[in-house]
């Protein structure tokens, strides 16, 4: 009988050794999570089983980060999808932006220049000066400049009224659009939305131009 145990042992701690290498090999984030939640339980019961403190102990402090992680893709995928469906509200980018504090009359960017970062207005004012168009809270401007030939601004962002705005670089829109294809096809409705609003366009009715194509 003791050969039996240890081989259910064994089987159990392969189990888990085999569900650790298919998540480092996923490339998409919210199954690489779930197998990595998966794996991690696996190999505390195979960690208790050889009564190994230390196997256990790592997988234990892995399952709340990797239950984290899932969730913010979970909600972030949810959020998406409400916003475009109809809901333009950026909140759910939140938890990847860094918080940036403007004076009046402070330049935010200039036309013609690179563009590497979007942002959203938590308060504040400011004004597009082409076309002349102002941003208020809640509004995101710079956006598209991430599918703009050659990534550069299409007008100038001024600050009118001292605020502070969400920076949220492209590098990590671009590391969750690819990371996660569901976040990826929602968020591709959601800025081709954003662009017949900024051609004054919406089946056929004009829409009040925003600040969102800048």
């Amino acid at each position: 009988m003791d050969w039996i145990a240890a081989n259910w042992i064994e089987a159990v701690g392969y189990l888990g050794t085999a569900l650790t290498i298919t998540s480092s090999a996923m490339s998409t984030m919210i199954p690489l999570r779930i197998v990595s939640l998966c794996a991690s339980v696996v190999v505390i019961i195979y960690g208790g089983m050889i009564g190994s403190v230390p196997v256990v102990l790592t997988e234990m402090i892995q399952i709340p980060f990797n239950a984290f992680r899932l969730w913010q893709m979970l909600r972030l995928v949810r959020q998406t999808e409400k916003a475009a469906d109809g809901d333009l509200s950026l909140d759910w980018l939140e938890p990847f932006g860094t918080e940036r504090r403007f004076k009046a009359g402070e330049v935010v960017f200039r036309k013609g220049d690179e563009a590497s970062e979007m942002f959203y207005v938590k308060s504040g004012r400011y004004r597009v000066v082409e076309p002349d168009i102002e941003v208020g809270t809640g509004a995101v401007v710079g956006e598209l400049g991430l599918l703009s030939p050659g990534n550069l601004r299409t007008g100038s962002l001024v600050c009118v009224e001292s605020g502070t705005a969400l920076s949220i670089a492209y590098s990590d829109v671009k590391q969750l659009y690819y990371q996660n294809p569901e976040f990826g096809f929602s968020f591709l409705k959601l800025t081709s939305e954003r662009l017949f609003q900024s051609a004054g366009l919406n089946g056929g009715t004009a829409l009040k131009p925003t600040a969102d194509a800048i």
